[in-house]
């Protein structure tokens, strides 16, 4: 958990974690040292369903982004979704990733469902989750170098490659 975050008066926490809400989903906001025990504790809990696993550069923003006191907001943010299906819960999952360490524990051990989509916020932002039984590369060729999602990369340097077309005769 972020410093200060537990001491912070009016600080909701839910499993040791700083809680914000988005509509009627509860966001949890673990530091990255926290996040995998969290996941298995939630996973014990009845939220067995990883939904989705993405993430986000917040490079270029500059608004607020809804962080609870005591949490400090990183370049990159690894966002979890996850479904209690008896109860018909979702909840919400954030962690904060630095830019200059863009790492977090891989949860593939805890959720095989997330393998694929840590793979491909890997390929795309450059997040190394560790612990991962195969990081690679899932969507770019193998030798593509970077990390075309990362807000330092300039729009329009990637060039398009266009197959030749061909002449279609009726």
């Amino acid at each position: 958990m972020a410093d200060g975050a537990e001491d912070a008066p009016g600080v909701e926490l839910l499993h040791g974690v700083p809680v914000t809400r988005s509509g009627s989903q509860v966001v949890l906001h673990p530091d990255r040292d926290g996040y995998p025990e969290l996941v298995d504790q939630l996973r014990s809990a009845g939220f067995w369903v990883c939904a989705d696993l993405c993430a986000v550069d917040y490079l270029t923003y500059d608004a607020p982004r809804g962080l609870p006191v005591g949490v400090d907001a990183e370049r990159f943010e690894v966002v979890v979704g996850l479904i209690d299906p008896s109860s018909r819960q979702r909840l919400r999952i954030r962690v904060q990733v630095p830019g200059d360490e863009p790492t977090v524990s891989s949860i593939s051990p805890i959720h095989p469902s997330a393998e694929a989509p840590e793979r491909e916020a890997y390929d795309l932002f450059g997040i190394i989750f560790e612990g991962h039984p195969h990081l690679s590369r899932i969507l770019l060729p193998d030798e593509w170098e970077g990390h075309p999602l990362r807000k330092d990369v300039p729009v329009g340097a990637i060039p398009v490659q266009f197959k030749a077309t061909r002449e279609i005769r009726s």
